[in-house]
């Protein structure tokens, strides 16, 4: 597992020298069998790690790896943009299960986080969470929805369709099909979230639904 997770923090950190790496070994193998067709995956691979790489990284270390925390020390925006946004360059320590720091570093581009969306969001936690195959905790996954922050994120997206539908509610208290859509969304929000506030006012929708009915 050690050994693994070197070689992903290398793919996904370096993926320049990733690129030569794998020119060279297919370069040699195809010149060494005399097999031209041998060059070919070397394309393939190349843009599968540029795009997946940090993706895998991220997927192995959740996986496998162990719960710990880390915090960054570091934060320097660079002059590279991606998406029309500044690329930053983080360093940070990480707790081994022996309770002391190591160091490692990572950018928003080669950073794994978990869970995997089409999107690069850096905790601003004090402390944050993160997995780590120990032996190597250089490499590390950052666990954004574990984080103070991605809960605050994860619960506003569970509250947007409740708004959503508390407006339509609040428009036209008389609509059945509105009432339903409130009912619906705020059950959905309390299976997450325990909020008495909310449980009280399924009860009252509920209640609203029969006078109609």
């Amino acid at each position: 597992m050690v050994l693994i997770s070197k070689i992903l923090f290398f793919t996904s950190h370096h993926g320049f020298y990733t690129v030569v790496l794998l020119l060279v070994f297919f370069v040699g193998l195809s010149y060494t069998t005399k097999k031209t067709w041998l060059l070919i995956p070397i394309i393939p691979l190349a843009i599968l790690n540029g795009f997946g790489g940090q993706f895998l990284n991220a997927w192995f270390l959740n996986k496998y790896g162990v719960e710990s925390t880390a915090i960054i020390t570091s934060d320097v925006e660079t002059n590279s943009t991606l998406n029309d946004m500044y690329i930053h360059d983080y360093e940070a320590i990480v707790k081994k299960q022996d309770g002391k720091y190591t160091t490692t570093f990572f950018s928003t581009t080669t950073a794994a986080i978990y869970p995997i969306r089409n999107s690069i969001r850096i905790p601003g936690d004090k402390d944050i969470p993160v997995k780590y195959i120990p032996g190597y905790e250089k490499n590390i996954v950052i666990l954004y929805d574990q984080s103070r922050e991605g809960k605050i994120v994860l619960q506003n997206e569970k509250l947007a369709p409740v708004n959503s539908a508390k407006t339509k509610y609040e428009a036209d208290k008389t609509n059945k099909e509105f009432i339903e859509e409130y009912i619906t969304t705020l059950e959905n929000y309390v299976k997450y979230y325990n909020d008495e506030a909310y449980k009280e006012k399924i009860k009252e929708l509920k209640q609203e639904l029969k006078q109609l009915k």
